[in-house]
């Protein structure tokens, strides 16, 4: 990758394990398309969601010579009832992120390779019938 990877967090708490695993699997999706220029990684909780649990979404842009992979992925963040023990809760919640960003970064994974294999040619063109 030529550039830094980018690591943003909006309407939460920053979380260095929560980076750190995005710029492993940022350098993990290296492995697929040596080309990779940059990687972008934003995890946010939308403002105001009022249904129980809160949504979290992760956005992963990958810039690539000649396009852009975009990935989105939406997941549940589930709150247990509190048992007056504050590392349990944190620890269900930052799992619930981690899976959401593992989740995330395995659509970009497919969508990367994809982009590689036409780069190369190896996608056959569609046949036209008429």
């Amino acid at each position: 990758m030529t550039r830094p990877v980018q690591v943003t967090f909006r309407n939460m708490d920053v979380s260095p394990a929560l980076e750190q695993e995005a710029r492993s699997r940022a350098a993990w999706l290296d492995t697929f398309h040596p080309g990779i220029i940059g990687c972008r990684v934003l995890v946010e909780i939308p403002h105001r969601h009022r249904m129980r649990g809160r949504p979290l979404r992760v956005r992963i842009e990958v810039s690539l010579p000649g396009e852009d992979v975009i990935a989105n992925h939406e997941s549940t963040l589930h709150v247990t009832a509190r048992t007056g023990r504050k590392n349990e809760d944190l620890d269900g919640r930052h799992k619930d992120a981690l899976v959401a960003l593992h989740e995330a970064f395995d659509v970009a994974r497919r969508r990367v390779e994809d982009v590689a294999r036409r780069q190369r040619g190896d996608v056959k063109a569609k046949a036209s019938f008429g």
